[in-house]
């Protein structure tokens, strides 16, 4: 089971890398007047996510956390968008979830008043989480 789980993090990596697509996708559909296309898109984000929240604890249960290995000026940079990805990460389930359940109401206007604040957000934090592990695991 545990060489299984080393090659989670680029799992993971794909997820967010996925989720970043179909949250593009999504938001292309809906400005495009396509809600049929952007809902299967965003389901889509959101099942990434959670299969990407679901392996990232597996990962860190049996393995723990990685040290950076970098140095100098690297080092600084890994760890602002590490705390920044961190910090925005646990806003993402949430927030998420809420936006479902208010398009999946029916309740569009505030849908998409919270979608606002929800996508950028949520682009940012899977975006960095590939960043983050190409950092990690492919830098050095």
């Amino acid at each position: 089971m545990l060489n299984g789980v080393y090659s989670l993090p680029a799992v993971n990596a794909t997820l967010n890398a996925l989720s970043t697509v179909f949250l593009v996708a999504g938001y292309i559909m809906i400005r495009q007047r396509r809600p049929g296309v952007h809902k299967v898109c965003m389901l889509g984000a959101f099942g990434c996510s959670m299969l990407f929240l679901t392996s990232y604890l597996v990962y860190h249960y049996y393995v723990g956390s990685m040290p950076f290995p970098g140095s100098g000026l690297i080092r600084p940079l890994y760890f602002s968008i590490l705390i920044s990805h961190v910090t925005l990460a646990v806003l993402v389930p949430p927030l998420a979830i809420m936006t479902l359940w208010r398009a999946w109401k029916e309740r569009f206007q505030a849908h998409a008043r919270l979608a606002r604040w929800t996508l950028p957000i949520w682009l940012y934090v899977s975006v960095t989480g590939v960043v983050i592990y190409l950092m990690l695991y492919q830098l050095y």
